[in-house]
């Protein structure tokens, strides 16, 4: 029986990508380094900041420890200036709601950022439990976040959908031993969510609630 929800938050419930990149391209002028198109960073996100930066910076490794330091501050300011839910995505957390359903965050974005977007965004709405990139805690797809929170929600991995828009987003919650969720609404494609295994690929967040059943 399912009984909660862990959501991706970068490409699952918000577009991100314009404070994402744009952020990182204003960064990466500051320092007369090669910016990139908006789309490009669909395939640059989703493995935190620091490989978001490698991947930035391209064969400029030398630059990378200058370029993250300035790219977590550049975003920490402008995280919410152009980023917007997806559509359905408060009417699908307020149907969980309804039935009952708690409803996470688990996300490789810094944890502050990760709560600064959610308090922006959904400041009405309650999660049960948010977790972004944390010291000491690996990153996904290791499945180790994710358990922290089944743990901290005194519930099994078996009782959740995990739901995210990548590959490591599925890598993760199947580690994790839960039921794994790919929305093609986000930054990647239906062809890599169905290669990580994914239990189900949903085109609308209102297919969700079919699944919590």
């Amino acid at each position: 029986m399912i009984r909660a929800v862990i959501f991706d938050l970068d490409g699952t419930l918000i577009h991100t990508l314009p404070d994402i990149g744009g952020s990182m391209n204003r960064t990466l002028a500051r320092f007369g380094l090669q910016q990139h198109p908006l789309d490009a960073y669909r395939t640059m996100v989703g493995n935190g900041a620091w490989n978001l930066t490698l991947r930035a910076v391209g064969e400029r490794r030398d630059m990378a420890d200058r370029v993250y330091e300035a790219y977590r501050a550049e975003y920490a300011v402008h995280a919410c200036d152009a980023s917007h839910p997806y559509p359905g995505i408060p009417e699908l957390l307020n149907a969980l709601t309804d039935r009952g359903i708690r409803a996470a965050v688990f996300s490789n974005k810094d944890d502050g950022d990760v709560r600064t977007v959610l308090a922006h965004y959904f400041p009405g709405y309650r999660f049960a439990c948010v977790r972004g990139r944390m010291e000491g805690v690996a990153i996904k797809p290791s499945p180790e976040g994710a358990l922290l929170i089944a743990e901290a929600m005194g519930l099994r991995p078996d009782e959740f959908l995990y739901v995210g828009d990548t590959g490591t987003d599925m890598d993760c919650g199947r580690n994790a031993g839960m039921t794994t969720v790919g929305v093609t609404w986000g930054f990647r494609t239906r062809e890599e969510l169905v290669g990580h295994h994914a239990c189900h690929v949903i085109d609308e967040p209102a297919q969700l609630l079919a699944l919590t059943q």
